[in-house]
């Protein structure tokens, strides 16, 4: 499997790259292949409906991309993010778009703020709110933004990020996440079927004692 670096965003955003202090006892991202996990699990939508990554399914496949709100890397390719997940509805491959945080940590991560930033980016696929992180570490998600490609027999197909440049649109010459989406909607190979996801420590709610 072919594996590229992601150009750094920038020293501003630098802090945002440190391995978080719970990465050793992550679960590891999901491999090429595997299924979606937690795919039943019911989060709550921004137009306030309850849907699970099943309900989000479509026929050629699922693209499944954990975001927030107060991320600068997430703010930095939101644009593309949703430029990328409309289009991919339109060709049969459902998304849906997941915020693990804690708003606790980060208040603009809540879901108010939520149901504000799908209407200011123009999000038209569901931006949900895992409320317990759990679906987050069943996909041993690391980073906001971090994207994960289903085929449709909701096998892995692509990991990784949007693409090689948060900082500079104009200066992108890998355009991975949208790539692997027209190939799986076209029903070709995808070439890159990983790359590095970089961007913010996901901020995990703690564990229930439970």
């Amino acid at each position: 499997m072919k594996t590229i670096p992601l150009l750094a965003l920038g020293a501003a955003m630098g802090a945002a790259l440190a391995a978080p202090a719970w990465a050793d006892s992550m679960p590891k991202p999901l491999a090429h292949g595997q299924a979606v996990p937690l795919r039943d699990t019911k989060m709550k939508n921004v137009d306030d409906r309850e849907l699970s990554i099943a309900d989000a399914a479509g026929k050629k496949g699922t693209l499944v991309i954990f975001i927030c709100n107060h991320c600068p890397w997430v703010k930095a390719w939101q644009s593309r993010i949703a430029e990328v997940g409309n289009a991919a509805a339109e060709k049969g491959v459902g998304v849906i778009a997941i915020n693990p945080n804690d708003p606790s940590a980060y208040p603009e991560d809540g879901f108010d703020e939520m149901k504000d930033r799908a209407k200011q980016v123009d999000y038209r696929f569901p931006y949900v709110m895992d409320e317990t992180s759990d679906v987050a570490r069943a996909f041993g998600a690391t980073h906001t933004p971090e994207a994960f490609l289903f085929d449709a027999k909701g096998k892995l197909v692509y990991h990784g990020a949007v693409d090689d440049n948060a900082r500079d649109p104009s200066s992108v010459k890998s355009t991975w996440l949208k790539d692997a989406v027209e190939s799986l909607a076209a029903g070709k190979k995808i070439v890159v079927a990983e790359s590095k996801a970089m961007g913010c420590s996901v901020k995990y709610r703690e564990k229930s004692a439970g």
